[in-house]
Order: structure tokens, then sequence, then C-alpha cells
């Protein structure tokens, strides 16, 4: 562990003393990356029916294939030819948080570094420490090709990054929120692929695959969106990937990661949601894609 992890592992303790036994960084690592930040979603390597092929690990490989870019999610484990075996804990932290690579390579979409930046320095290092302790496996991912011009970069470097209290219920769901890049998959964008902030949550973005074509849903307060639903009917259709009638969602919505989420999180999420603005669906999602109710 450098020192870097020992800084963090420290903080753990403190923030977690009084009394309650402390969560390790490896602990908090593996709770992020089975729930709220669900980086196996898409640096897991799937079956021909979308099964999680578990003895692969997050060597990546999936195909994004959007028109302006042709990416293939990265190998993130500890191999040292293929996958992350050699960066160091801080070149994974500027990786995950700022999107530069080792080589000073911008990393591409579809990777949220937008909503990564928010991530604690506390949250990130355990996420490099449960990194570390996976299984290293060897698989050599094709280079993504862009034919839109990548950022210089995603915002000045940062520095130290703290997360809201947890008993602050909406500034922790909208940090829960933004770690779990709710909004990068829930908010319309231009013609351009740039996000459009004025419409947060709205929805209307289209993915296709395996599944046919998904529109995702609108999460804001409005009637078409969250207005009439009850908080466990949200809770519901995170965790378990099924609307207010029972029907199925289509991917892919990290379900099998977000039913991993704390009853306390899920909580929080839910009420970061009920104060975006209210904004019309755009465009309202199709009954047999997105699970209209």
């Amino acid at each position: 562990m450098n020192r870097f992890s020992v800084m963090v592992f420290a903080g753990v303790l403190v923030a977690f003393g009084g009394g309650a036994r402390a969560e390790t960084p490896l602990e908090r690592g593996t709770y992020l990356m089975r729930s709220v930040v669900a980086c196996g979603n898409c640096h897991a390597v799937r079956g021909d029916k979308g099964q999680i092929l578990a003895e692969k690990g997050l060597s990546g490989g999936m195909l994004f294939d959007e028109g302006p870019f042709k990416a293939y999610a990265s190998n993130i484990t500890p191999d040292s030819e293929t996958g992350i075996g050699k960066w160091s804990d801080a070149q994974l932290v500027k990786a995950i948080r700022e999107g530069v690579r080792p080589d000073k390579r911008i990393v591409g979409p579809p990777m949220p570094v937008e909503f990564y930046r928010d991530m604690s320095d506390r949250d990130v290092a355990a996420i490099v420490v449960y990194l570390r302790a996976q299984p290293a496996v060897k698989n050599e991912v094709p280079k993504s090709v862009y034919s839109l011009p990548l950022p210089p970069n995603y915002g000045p470097p940062l520095k130290t990054v703290k997360a809201p209290a947890a008993s602050d219920g909406v500034k922790y769901g909208a940090y829960l929120a933004n770690i779990g890049h709710c909004m990068e998959c829930h908010t319309p964008r231009s013609a351009r692929g740039v996000l459009q902030t004025d419409r947060l949550g709205a929805g209307g973005f289209v993915f296709e695959g395996p599944w046919g074509k998904s529109v995702s849903r609108n999460l804001t307060p409005h009637e078409s969106g969250l207005k009439d639903w009850s908080d466990a009917q949200i809770m519901k259709a995170v965790r378990e990937g099924v609307d207010r009638n029972g029907q199925p969602y289509r991917p892919p919505m990290a379900f099998e990661f977000y039913r991993n989420i704390s009853d306390t999180d899920m909580a929080a999420i839910v009420a970061y949601l009920r104060t975006l603005k209210p904004q019309s669906a755009a465009p309202a999602p199709a009954p047999a894609t997105a699970g209209k109710s």
C-alpha cells in the first residue's frame, strides 16, 4: 500500500470511528464497484446472451459503436501487459477522474469523466484498492477510434475532492448520481454529442444493441417523468429493472449492479431526483423500449 492509499485508509478509519467497525478501503471499493459506480457494466466481458463472464473479470473489450466513435472498454485488471498492472495509484486516479492516461493521451467517450471528477479522494482510492485486488487477466483490447476531436482536457487538474456528508440526503444523493453517472445516459445530447445540461435528466438518449433499441427515460419530476411515481416504485425500477406495471426495461441500465445499492444510498438518490427541474421527456420513451407507464 503506497503513501496515497495509506493516507486515505487513515481517513476512512477516522470517518467511521466512534465505536462502529471501520469500513476498509477494500470494502468501500467493493461496495462502490458492485453497486452505484458499476464499472463492470462496461468493463466486464459478456457472453453471447449478455451474461457477465466472471472468470474474465474486468478485462474489457466491449464495443461501443456510436457513429462519432468506435470505442472499446479498456482492460482494467492488474495484468502488466494488457491491463493496468504497470500504472501507479496516482496514474489510475488521474485516468478515472481527469481522463488522462499515463502516456498523456485523453480518455474518450463513453467514459463519463465529467461526472467522475466529482469522485472524492476516499472513494477513488477505494476503487483503486479494489482494482489492485482483482485477478490479472490477459486480454489485448483494440484501440478506440474517434472521428470527433477529443477535448484537450476535462478541466483543470484536481487537488482535494471531498464528498458531501451522507447526512445531507439531497447533496449526497447528487454526489452518488454523479459518480454513478446517471445523467450521462439520462440527459439529451446535441447533434455533436454534447450533453444539454439545461435539460438535465430529461432522458431521450437512444441506445442500440443486441436487445434492439432502447431510450433512456425522463428522471425529472415532470408528468412524463417521475412526478407520479412513489419512492418505492423508483427504487424498484432502479434495482430490478421493471416499470410500475412490472414490464422489464431493456439494457444498458446496470440493474445487476444497482440491486446492491444500500437503502440509505438509494433514498438519497431518490431525494436528489425529486429536486431536478421538471422537464418534458425528450423524446417520450417508447413503451416497448423504455417501460413507459
